[in-house]
């Protein structure tokens, strides 16, 4: 068989637990062109992106250790690289949930190998035009920030975060050296109907610095823009 010409030098990072569609899959890719990767659980298939950063995702949504959206969440927390549902869930609700999570598209099991090359290019030149992926984990010394995991760090210690101080911090994180206007931060947080309660900002912040910078009171990484909105610095 030869080579895609359209797959040449394009990392496929392929996610099943099921050990034949694994093998399948690698080596009607490979003989496409494609550099396969492969990961048979959620945990293995988050490092792995982190790892490898490949340029599209082809996922099963019945993995062992975590459900399948909760992989899209993780790796939509630091990438757009495009998702491709592999998976033999047929109920719409499970696709609506799947491309409500991030996922860019949907290929129900069984399928044929001429479909899934289709989408697969379909998807890579979809995303050509792209912005650039950040990184995984963000360390800046004093903490370190994994957005796929949903954690954050000090040293050898977990920081503990209420998901609203997460949802901040990650969105911070995510616009990096960027300042993100308080209207914008309230919104993405607590939701469309918020705008205006910027108290609730300057709690929450204070909390944050509390936690993870080293000098509360004169923060290096969590930056106040007097009147405008908020910067992470790092």
């Amino acid at each position: 068989m030869t080579s895609d010409a359209a797959g040449t030098g394009v990392r496929v990072l392929v996610v099943d637990d099921d050990p034949q569609i694994l093998r399948a899959l690698r080596i009607n890719l490979t003989a496409h062109g494609y550099h396969v990767l492969v990961a048979a659980d959620g945990a293995a298939a988050l490092r792995v992106a982190a790892d490898g950063h490949p340029d599209v995702v082809v996922l099963d949504l019945g993995l062992p250790d975590l459900d399948g959206i909760d992989v899209i969440e993780g790796l939509r927390g630091w990438t757009a690289v495009p998702i491709i549902v592999l998976s033999a869930r047929t109920d719409s609700s499970d696709k609506v949930r799947a491309l409500d999570a991030g996922a860019d598209d949907y290929v129900t099991k069984p399928f044929g190998m001429a479909e899934l090359l289709a989408r697969l290019r379909a998807a890579v030149r979809r995303a050509s035009a792209g912005s650039v992926d950040g990184d995984a984990v963000v360390d800046v010394g004093a903490f370190r920030v994994d957005l796929a995991a949903k954690r954050v760090a000090r040293g050898d210690q977990e920081v503990h975060l209420t998901p609203t101080e997460w949802g901040i911090l990650e969105m911070l994180v995510r616009h990096r050296g960027k300042l993100v206007g308080q209207r914008e931060l309230l919104r993405e947080v607590w939701g469309p109907t918020y705008g205006k309660e910027t108290n609730y900002l300057r709690v929450y912040l204070a909390q944050l610095r509390r936690k993870l910078e080293p000098e509360p009171s004169r923060p290096r990484y969590l930056i106040t823009e007097p009147g405008m909105g908020y910067r992470f610095d790092g």
